[in-house]
């Protein structure tokens, strides 16, 4: 074939008839013309080569007419210039637009390792980072699909869908600055190891030396064979376990972080906490540090303020990191729609405190993805994944309080976003006996 000898040659083929060209094999072209009622006869053929002299590919024309008689005429030495002429530009501007989708493809593959990254570093956070971006985009295609209510005219541009990927894909880029012992933490006691086995221990020297106690007082009356005191000291000792164990456990339970804390929980806590205990140089200490105290009475979850504070942080820092990178003009949304995804309409929200006036819709559907991810994610460290009534619930909740917008939200429920996405990443025990009464609440929260 003559485009094949073009490329392997990198040189231009002119035939004046491909029927009598010697060497070439015509025999399909002559079958195709049969089948056409076509007579295949002048052919021209110019190789397309990049800056390097890979061939990317061929301009192949066929049949020059002459516009005096309107014959089939060869190809003539002008014609085959100017074509050259047009191979060379159609070159460079197919070798551009490869170099920006190649470009465009390593950037996206970076922004995926980074998250994969960000997901490893905590298995309890493991696939938030590429979740997050899928049901954004499925609200997002939602949106553009509507035919009624305030979205019926309105359609997010290709570039616009593409700035929201990207945002959505970058949005806790700044999470990689998130200390890993706060970000994993479980149990409200835990910081490198659990500390609880520490208060564990001091429940062991305090039931030791209620043992001790015990002893010491059985020696003054070992004399006398006083079976009476003996038992007398052994059902005190048995109290003393028993009250002991029950405290142990106690704290155990609020370490978890799964309910509030009560006053009255609190207050127990504090009685517990003033304890003594002798450590190992024989100095007596109370049995709770001020720091444990602070973290067991946290009233839900597992963090302090201060260490919320911290990892509410990844907002920040996600604008910080992203305002340092010089965005081309067609993605120069893409910082304040990842910024914005802690962002509530009402002004509650952070790092800015924006209200909806000053938020765009891309970074209004970020948001409502990011609240419905992780109240439905089943990796969180210490707490069950919502099923998605539970979490519908929330959200229009938090659409009656004009924290979310109530337009997306509507669009959410209404075109079943939510199913669509729970069908792909949920479980489904976190579906089943989601029922119209349900959605109905949830619409006119």
């Amino acid at each position: 074939m003559a485009e094949a000898f073009a490329v392997l040659h990198l040189k231009t083929v002119n035939i004046t008839d491909i029927y009598t060209e010697p060497g070439l094999d015509n025999s399909k072209i002559r079958i195709f013309d049969a089948k056409v009622g076509y007579r295949s006869k002048s052919l021209l053929v110019v190789p397309m080569s990049d800056h390097e002299g890979q061939v990317i590919g061929v301009l192949s024309l066929m049949n020059a007419t002459d516009p005096q008689s309107n014959e089939t005429v060869p190809f003539s030495p002008t014609d085959q210039s100017l074509v050259e002429s047009l191979a060379a530009h159609a070159a460079n501007v197919l070798t551009s637009r490869q170099h920006t989708n190649q470009l465009r493809d390593l950037f996206e593959s970076f922004i995926t390792q980074v998250n994969f990254a960000i997901d490893d570093r905590s298995p309890y956070a493991a696939g938030h980072c590429m979740r997050v971006p899928e049901l954004t985009m499925i609200l997002a295609e939602a949106v553009n699909a509507s035919n009624v209510g305030p979205f019926k005219t309105f359609r997010l541009s290709d570039k616009e869908l593409y700035e929201l990927k990207l945002a959505a894909l970058l949005h806790d880029c700044g999470k990689i600055s998130s200390p890993i012992h706060i970000a994993d933490k479980t149990t409200k006691l835990e910081a490198v190891f659990d500390r609880i086995e520490l208060v564990n221990t001091r429940f062991e020297i305090l039931k030791r030396d209620a043992e001790i106690a015990a002893l010491r007082k059985l020696l003054t009356t070992a004399g006398q064979s006083n079976l009476s005191g003996l038992d007398r000291v052994n059902v005190i000792l048995s109290e003393r376990y028993k009250e002991l164990d029950e405290e142990r456990e106690f704290l155990q339970g609020c370490n978890l972080g799964s309910d509030s804390i009560e006053s009255r929980q609190k207050e127990r806590i504090n009685e517990i906490a003033r304890r003594q205990w002798n450590d190992g140089r024989g100095e007596s200490r109370s049995l709770l540090t001020d720091d444990e105290m602070r973290n067991l009475t946290v009233s839900g979850g597992v963090l302090t303020e201060q260490e919320r504070a911290i990892l509410d942080h990844h907002a920040a820092k996600t604008m910080e990191m992203l305002n340092a990178i010089s965005w081309p003009e067609h993605l120069k949304n893409v910082l304040e729609i990842a910024s914005s995804h802690h962002e509530r309409l009402d002004g509650t929200g952070f790092p800015r405190g924006l209200t909806s006036g000053n938020m765009s819709l891309a970074a209004k559907i970020l948001c409502i993805a990011d609240i419905f991810e992780e109240l439905t994610a089943q990796d969180c460290p210490f707490r069950i994944g919502k099923t998605v009534a539970e979490a519908l619930a929330i959200l229009g909740r938090m659409k009656q309080e004009g924290r979310i917008d109530p337009d997306l939200f509507d669009i959410f429920l209404r075109d079943k976003v939510y199913l669509r996405y729970a069908e792909r990443f949920l479980s489904p025990e976190q579906v089943k006996g989601i029922s119209d009464s349900d959605i109905s609440n949830a619409a006119i929260q």
